[in-house]
């Protein structure tokens, strides 16, 4: 394993513990059982990635070739439920806007990273379509998080998100081919965890229509 593996595989062990804590949470929010819990973390983990592979007719997807990303996501997810479980408090009354910081973070990282991962997975599989590649990789999973779940999707409703990653893709491509996969992985992280962290302090949403009363 090279040097820009071994980055490529420990940033997308981040994403995949954030991607699966953020799920994790989601479905202890939703009152789901310990079942639903590793389920919703491992499909948000891994979910955007096996849309991807699909696509680029990768098949069996990466989680399947190598089980590791759904085994860290499994331990993640039972590790949150069991926090979680013996920290009660954690989800009531003034604890609640902790417990959505945290989930903005973690959510934060895994779009930030699985979003360069998919754009580096384009790149090295010779597509072109990058920024649609590294978008469905961050977001997809996510998603599907939030259809299982039975809530709006996160993307489609909740301040700057999609948009995010479809410009730390674009990003990821410009540092790419000036400065190599290694420093466009990392900056266009950033990136979406800036614009994200942004958005959501400042509350920048998309114009919307809503139903008046």
């Amino acid at each position: 394993m090279d040097y820009q593996q071994l980055i490529t595989f420990i940033m997308e062990m981040v994403g995949t513990v954030a991607f699966a804590a953020s799920g994790a949470m989601v479905a202890v929010d939703r009152a789901m059982d310990i079942f639903g819990v590793i389920v919703l973390g491992v499909t948000t983990a891994v979910g955007g990635g096996a849309i991807r592979d699909v696509i680029l007719g990768i098949v069996p997807p990466a989680m399947f070739q190598n089980p590791i990303y759904t085994l860290v996501a499994t331990i993640t997810s039972c590790v949150v439920f069991l926090i979680l479980y013996l920290k009660k408090e954690l989800l009531q009354g003034h604890n609640r806007e902790t417990y959505d910081k945290i989930m903005l973070v973690m959510d934060s990282i895994g779009l930030g990273i699985f979003t360069v991962v998919g754009v580096n997975t384009g790149i090295s599989h010779g597509y072109v379509n990058y920024m649609f590649l590294g978008t469905i990789t961050g977001v997809g999973g996510g998603l599907l998080r939030d259809i299982m779940a039975g809530v709006p999707p996160y993307i489609l409703v909740k301040h700057i998100y999609a948009c995010a990653s479809i410009v730390g893709a674009i990003v990821c491509v410009v540092l790419y081919r000036n400065f190599g996969a290694v420093v466009s992985m990392i900056g266009a992280s950033a990136v979406v965890i800036l614009i994200r962290y942004l958005a959501a302090h400042y509350r920048w949403n998309l114009p919307k229509l809503t139903r008046s009363e």
